[in-house]
């Protein structure tokens, strides 16, 4: 990995994003006068055409929003559902416990809405609009880039299983090469057609009006019918009606502090609260005084990781449907019983038993799979874009669903998504699988905030690497000092000490990966401490890619990251 890029400053807006034609289409609507809501949505939809093989247009799309007009943080879910048809016991008697691969994984997909809920209530441009430049790079193509061009070839068989993701994968019979142009027309029609509906009834009815419009076009009418029709032909339980019935749910964020930080992330419907449970944990220990990636260092925010990683599997799931004493989960109490816990000498063996933050009593673990042989984790599909603009507004977004194990709907290009092999077919689970129900999703942006002021925005792909290498980041810049674009390029490290989020749910009891730099410094020192100890290739995409914009108040800067383990570039002036 080619390491040390400059830092990209700007005073009036940046942008930061998981794909460079992202970030640029995102900066274009910047300087056409939109918000970093407008930027935001644009970049996001852009990715779903830049990066199709790891999100896609219908798929999932979290957001955190902060308006500066009124200093208001929203959340907006942007995960789906599970359809009405779907019954607990639906994975055990069809599948013996299994969520295989195809539509009967399929949630309705809640990007869409997602993207035009966040135009509706704090954007001010059309997705006509913002959708522009996705239109563009679906119709007329773009450069097939080396990441993505290396996972169609090492998922062809997957690709081959369906014809439409053949159509749209393997056009010519084969993975595209680096550098063919690489165009996807039934996308390109799907968007266009939403946006001429909006433009339709804007005309005659107004903005408000237009985004119902295209909204309706996808959830209720031909894109759906496509959709639902082949899903029933398929032998899958979604429906017309539950497009028809859907809408992203506008949540709560969950807070901690750090210093005179105020950290935001997602609810529990999603892995988001591990970030600042584990931050609580780790602001009672002196991280400086260690050393930046010394082996203390990163023996202490694995273990307090593995803690946090815990109380996910135990207690996350939609609060909706299962009760999660978030509140106590977030206490300094608790934080304080967890961190007593830690050994500075030896590392958990394998995943720690869950707590009770009421009792503090540790809680046997349910669910958990047996472990699994010595092989690699599989990575996480998934990435992120980041927005400040010029009056403060800042936008934070993680979109996703992969497109490998899913298919491609014949005629309209994209698939419906796949979020359900993040559930568990054990209703035991938190996460189980029920109808109306979300799954516990990964994608999970976040926000801090310094004294009441956006401080940075930040986030990343890479499944349950995600929370890792997005505390890690936080950590480079909030206690070490790093420059934005330096704390995204340091060495990583993760651990996987739990079950995994995506069927099957694999659980690697005490593995930790570090990258090269790391493994070869101290890897052995840490194998002495108890960890299982494996190495990661230096800038592996596999430690994820943090984007994020650190905001410098007092002299009125904005100071862009773009990880270089992915094709994540930031644009600012």
């Amino acid at each position: 990995m080619s390491r040390n890029r400059l830092s990209i400053m700007g005073t009036r807006h940046v942008v930061s994003a998981g794909h460079y034609l992202a970030a640029h289409a995102g900066f274009q609507v910047l300087e056409a006068g939109g918000n970093a809501i407008d930027a935001g949505v644009a970049a996001g939809i852009a990715i779903g055409v830049l990066q199709t093989d790891k999100v896609n247009f219908a798929g999932v799309a979290p957001q955190i929003v902060y308006t500066a007009k009124n200093r208001k943080v929203t959340s907006i879910d942007g995960l789906g559902v599970w359809p009405k048809a779907i019954t607990p016991d639906y994975f055990e008697k069809r599948h013996g416990g299994r969520i295989p691969p195809g539509v009967e994984r399929c949630v309705v997909p809640a990007a869409p809405d997602a993207w035009l809920t966040a135009l509706e209530h704090f954007g001010t441009m059309s997705f006509g609009d913002v959708a522009a430049s996705a239109i563009r790079f679906a119709r007329e193509g773009f450069p097939m880039h080396p990441m993505m061009a290396a996972f169609i070839r090492k998922n062809e068989a997957n690709y081959r299983r369906w014809p439409g993701s053949r159509k749209v994968f393997l056009p010519k019979g084969r993975a595209p090469e680096v550098g063919e142009v690489f165009r996807q027309p039934d996308l390109a029609k799907t968007l266009q057609y939403m946006a001429d509906e909006e433009k339709r009834a804007a005309r005659r009815k107004g903005r408000r009006a237009g985004l119902g419009a295209a909204r309706d076009a996808f959830y209720k009418g031909d894109i759906a019918r496509a959709v639902t029709k082949y899903i029933e032909k398929e032998g899958g339980p979604m429906r017309f009606e539950d497009f028809a019935q859907y809408r992203v749910r506008f949540e709560p964020t969950v807070r901690s502090r750090f210093e005179d930080i105020e950290l935001h992330a997602c609810g529990p419907w999603s892995q988001g609260p591990v970030l600042p449970m584990a931050l609580n944990i780790l602001k009672g220990c002196n991280l400086k005084a260690m050393g930046h990636n010394s082996p203390q260092y990163v023996h202490v925010v694995t273990e307090a990781l593995k803690l946090a990683y815990a109380d996910r599997h135990h207690h996350f799931g939609d609060p909706r449907f299962v009760k999660i004493p978030m509140k106590g989960l977030l206490s300094e109490r608790y934080a304080q019983h967890r961190r007593s816990l830690i050994s500075l000498e030896k590392a958990w063996a394998g995943m720690p038993p869950a707590g009770d933050p009421d009792t503090l009593a540790r809680i046997e673990q349910r669910c958990v799979p047996a472990p699994q042989p010595d092989e690699a984790p599989g990575p996480g599909d998934t990435s992120y874009l980041c927005v400040i603009d010029g009056e403060g507004n800042a936008f934070s977004c993680t979109p996703s669903d992969g497109s490998d194990k899913t298919p491609i709907i014949p005629g309209v290009g994209i698939l419906c998504s796949g979020r359900g092999t993040q559930s568990w077919s054990d209703s035991s689970h938190p996460s189980s699988v029920a109808p109306g129900k979300r799954p516990r999703l990964t994608p999970n942006p976040a926000m801090a905030f310094r004294h009441g002021r956006v401080h940075m925005p930040f986030g990343t792909p890479g499944g349950d690497v995600q929370c890792q290498a997005m505390l890690q980041v936080f950590l480079n810049i909030n206690v070490f000092g790093m420059p934005a674009q330096a704390a995204v390029e340091a060495p990583r490290f993760a651990g996987y000490s739990f079950p995994g989020s995506f069927e099957p749910h694999p659980y690697y009891p005490g593995r930790l990966h570090m990258e090269k730099s790391l493994y070869e410094d101290f890897g052995e020192e840490l194998r002495d401490m108890g960890h299982k100890v494996y190495e990661w290739d230096e800038g592996t995409w596999l430690a994820g890619a943090v984007c994020t914009i650190v905001n410098d108040h007092e002299n009125g800067v904005l100071h862009g990251g773009a990880d270089p383990r992915r094709p994540a570039y930031v644009l600012g002036w």
